[in-house]
């Protein structure tokens, strides 16, 4: 069993060090890959509009989520990818090559298959949290974690927190070398843009618990920046939305372990 659980690397460290599932409302983190995830408790919050229109969307998350400290780095990546049918013969996709940089030109559908196959590890081994899975935050959950409670354009001063096009060198950076936001999240801002769950749609208005988006859609959410962006694509607000089989040097993705949602539409 020991040698089992070296080989999938993925037994969680405190307060799921004995193999269980971790406790709701406590931090925990995955061993192997050492990927730290930070619980953010249930909660109300405007969603931004960039665009100045429906700007007032008051969104209410109704349950807590945990969510990744940093970006999946390319070591992280490649960790779990390991234990995939297919995606495991397939050469590391990041441009920026480096361990502890974020990893890169991964699609929306590559982003979820590794999501599935860590639900696939962590359930066989009774890791799972009951009616919580792996898979990438919305843009709600997104954009909620990344404020922590601020409502300005950032979550910090952004040279700060961020690398962006001033300075960066056009060049992704090992994850958690800028400061952390309030809740203790790194790279919320620039490094790479991270795919969110979301088919784009403009925003409702009024009032909205637990969204998920629209059942159906063309382009899939990205949120956060990157390096080369410009400030003003840097708004923790901003949603660019790109095709769900898109890769690119920019685009990567954070974890999230979140309550269980229907099953992703295809395009």
């Amino acid at each position: 069993m020991r040698r089992s659980l070296l080989i999938l690397g993925l037994v969680c460290a405190l307060p799921s060090a004995w193999g269980g599932p971790p406790a709701l409302g406590e931090n925990f983190t995955l061993a192997d890959p050492v990927l730290p995830m930070v619980w953010i408790a249930p909660g109300t919050f405007l969603l931004s509009d960039p665009v100045g229109a429906n700007d007032d969307t008051q969104v209410t998350l109704t349950r807590g989520y945990w969510i990744g400290r940093t970006e999946v780095t390319q070591a992280q990546w490649q960790t779990v990818i390991l234990h995939h049918p297919w995606l495991k013969n397939i050469s590391l996709p990041s441009y920026f090559s480096g361990a502890s940089r974020p990893v890169e030109q991964v699609s929306w559908d590559m982003a979820m298959e590794f999501c599935a196959t860590l639900n696939a590890l962590e359930r066989a081994a009774g890791r799972l949290p009951q009616g919580y899975t792996y898979t990438l935050p919305t843009e709600a959950q997104w954009e909620y974690a990344a404020r922590a409670g601020t409502t300005g354009k950032y979550p910090g001063e952004l040279d700060a927190i961020a690398w962006y096009d001033r300075n960066s060198g056009g060049v992704t950076h090992p994850v958690a070398q800028k400061q952390p936001n309030a809740w203790g999240l790194y790279d919320v801002i620039g490094n790479v843009y991270e795919w969110c769950w979301d088919w784009y749609a403009p925003y409702p208005g009024g009032r909205v618990r637990d969204p998920i988006g629209p059942a159906i859609g063309g382009h899939r959410i990205m949120r956060g920046g990157n390096c080369d962006a410009a400030a003003g694509w840097c708004w923790v607000a901003q949603r660019p939305r790109w095709p769900n089989y898109l890769k690119t040097r920019s685009l990567g993705f954070r974890l999230a372990l979140a309550p269980a949602r229907p099953a992703a539409s295809p395009p």
